[in-house]
């Protein structure tokens, strides 16, 4: 898991949350949001295809120079109103194994997992079997009166809890699914309240956890086990998954991630548990030493399954379209443009919102909703434009890309924007 929360101020925070907040199977319908009056022209009119997206165009040109020159690593996908505009892949998923980066090879998310959490969450509020205003004692025993008689799965979705976040033993290592539940379970139980309710805290590491304890104490099952089933399988999500270390270590189809050292070389992550990230703000973190990402966070995804995803939202293949709303709505403003990273990107914004764990941002008359995350050794970023049809994936594995700049080349590609 990451460090900090969505829309970056500052490296920390884009480690920790992120966001930007075969697809002839993917289905055509308007995504969530997208209304009439914003809608893009007919696929069939060129101009819905705005040259800098397409083969050979200024993206495209953007990303393989990056390659060429050893800066990135992995896949990136245009998709508009489910037909693939642009696809390129990339450097190698295992060198030891000679195996490539292309479509159907799975990245590690990081925090661009996150909104799989609350999708279930609002499949059990759309089914009645919890409400959204339900406090953490509704569902959960053994937590502090100020946190179990007053916060709600509201505030924790919306990033709002007041909680902090426990430390995290960066160099402990996993051996087992069970052995990571029972660790993190406790590890969530350690938070306290630094604000009230309604205090922004960025999706501290208790607000990802705690709902995904609620899910498990509903449902009767493990976290990962209800997402794989009543989110991936739902989606026709065939390429993602929670895979465990030994999975990651051995299946040819997911992207190891390679970790740039201190002496300038890059290891693999997966073979060299003993080697960690030597910057400053993951130090000494190793993402394979997990085992499995824990409840709420994380996974493995293909660009394609991304997207797919991002139409189910809108045809009521895994929320009905109210909830599928209710999920990327705008809720609490954020700062405009803040510090760090959202300070220093070019492509600014006109608001920025917190949303259910995957922000939202107005663009130039335009809404887009992003996740992102990055690990040592890898970074993962998906967006949904919903009033012109788009959905950009870029997912690599390994360290030194120019991650947020990709990201600013992709909209500025799709919205147009300077």
């Amino acid at each position: 898991m990451g460090s900090d929360s969505v829309r970056g101020v500052g490296r920390r925070r884009l480690l920790g949350w992120g966001g930007w907040g075969g697809l002839a199977a993917v289905g055509g319908a308007p995504l969530v949001g997208a209304r009439p009056a914003h809608a893009a022209p007919a696929a069939t009119d060129p101009r819905a295809i705005p040259r800098d997206t397409r083969p050979g165009g200024a993206y495209d040109r953007y990303v393989a120079k990056l390659a060429a020159e050893d800066r990135f690593s992995g896949v990136v996908l245009l998709s508009h109103r489910g037909r693939m505009v642009l696809s390129r892949s990339y450097g190698m998923a295992d060198r030891e194994k000679g195996v490539h980066n292309h479509e159907g090879v799975a990245f590690n998310l990081s925090s661009a997992g996150k909104p799989f959490g609350a999708v279930a969450v609002l499949q059990l509020a759309q089914r009645g079997r919890l409400r959204l205003s339900d406090t953490v004692g509704t569902h959960l025993k053994g937590f502090p009166a100020a946190i179990a008689d007053k916060v709600t799965i509201h505030h924790l979705l919306s990033g709002i809890s007041g909680l902090n976040t426990p430390e995290e033993d960066l160099r402990r290592v996993f051996h087992s699914r069970e052995e990571v539940r029972e660790f993190y379970e406790k590890w969530a139980r350690q938070a306290e309240p630094v604000g009230p309710p309604g205090t922004p805290t960025d999706h501290a590491g208790a607000e990802v956890a705690i709902p995904a304890l609620i899910v498990e104490a509903v449902t009767g099952t493990t976290y990962w086990d209800y997402v794989e089933e009543h989110v991936f399988k739902r989606c026709g999500m065939t390429g993602t998954g929670f895979y465990t270390r030994p999975q990651w270590l051995t299946d040819p189809h997911i992207a190891h991630s390679y970790m740039r050292q201190a002496d300038g070389t890059r290891v693999d992550a997966v073979r060299n548990l003993d080697k960690g990230s030597p910057d400053p703000l993951q130090l000494g973190k190793n993402p394979a030493r997990g085992f499995i990402d824990f409840p709420g966070d994380g996974g493995f995804a293909t660009a394609p399954d991304l997207v797919r995803f991002a139409h189910a939202l809108s045809d009521g293949t895994v929320l009905d379209r109210p909830y599928a709303e209710l999920l990327t709505a705008a809720k609490i403003p954020l700062a405009p443009q803040g510090g760090g990273l959202r300070a220093a990107r070019s492509t600014t914004a006109d608001a920025a919102f917190t949303t259910y764990m995957m922000p939202v941002s107005l663009i130039d008359g335009q809404w887009l909703n992003g996740r992102a995350g990055v690990n040592p050794g890898s970074l993962a970023s998906w967006n949904i434009y919903p009033d012109s049809g788009w959905v950009g994936v870029i997912l690599g594995n390994h360290d030194d890309a120019p991650f947020q700049e990709i990201i600013e080349q992709e909209i500025r590609a799709i919205l147009g924007t300077t």
